[in-house]
């Protein structure tokens, strides 16, 4: 039984309804209905535009106080969402949710087109964005290649890496080093270079905060987290995390043969 006493007949009615879950109050813009009318009212913003919460820190204004309360976190630093696997925190809920995917593995985000697995839907995203165009982002899925080079027939689904490829055939190396005048075929080697002088490391490891000046470096790091081991000898069947350590170990086979 409830316990809790009333004043007036209105205050008891309130209670009331949120435990019975009925919702007497409909809105008649989207039919949406609530059990305060108070909450009704604060939703009538929504339609109205108007924003009647507003920071006092830089004077930003918002329709929900819920939605102010969640703002001024971003000036206080507050981060009252805890991880529990591995204590990051965060100042938004469905933050957390999101990051809770990376120790589950679940990937609810797919591509429709090629059904790719996401675990985060900024991850579909930059998937969906990496096409030039639509017609591009087709041929990698149906593997179509219509662009061939004439020299090795080698096929691709962009025109773009066509070129690129042919740069390997004429050797040219058109992208030059500043520093150190090494120079090579693709803009993107450059970059990764340009790394060992700047010492930058833009891949940070989520589960232990080490930084990595490549993207393969950082994958083949996470995989001592998940103690996964992808790459087995076919000769003995050990299995290794990472495949340069598959490829010492395949040489100690070769050696004991020959």
């Amino acid at each position: 039984m409830c316990s809790n006493s009333f004043s007036q007949q209105g205050n008891l009615n309130t209670p009331l309804l949120t435990q019975t879950k009925e919702k007497p109050y409909a809105c008649d813009m989207c039919s949406e209905t609530f059990s305060l009318l108070k909450t009704l009212k604060e939703h009538l913003r929504t339609h109205k535009k108007e924003k009647p919460h507003s920071c006092e820190v830089c004077s930003k204004v918002f329709p929900k106080k819920g939605y102010l309360k969640t703002h001024l976190r971003t000036h206080t630093n507050e981060k009252p969402y805890s991880c529990d696997l591995c204590s990051k925190k965060f100042s938004q809920s469905s933050n957390l949710k999101s990051h809770l995917l990376s120790h589950s593995k679940e990937k609810p985000f797919a591509c429709e087109v090629c059904n790719k697995m996401f675990s985060r839907r900024r991850g579909l995203n930059r998937h969906l964005l990496k096409q030039s165009s639509s017609n591009s982002h087709q041929m990698t899925h149906t593997k179509e290649k219509p662009y061939a080079c004439d020299t090795c027939s080698k096929v691709f689904s962009e025109q773009s890496s066509l070129k690129v490829h042919l740069l390997v055939h004429t050797q040219e190396k058109p992208f030059v080093c500043e520093m150190c005048s090494k120079a090579f075929s693709r803009q993107q080697n450059l970059k990764v270079h340009l790394r060992t002088h700047t010492k930058e490391k833009p891949y940070a490891c989520q589960l232990c905060s080490r930084a990595f000046s490549q993207q393969q470096t950082l994958k083949a790091h996470l995989l001592t987290h998940t103690k996964e081991k992808p790459y087995a000898c076919e000769i003995c069947s050990r299995a290794f995390s990472r495949q340069p350590s598959l490829k010492a170990h395949i040489r100690k086979h070769t050696n004991e043969n020959s």
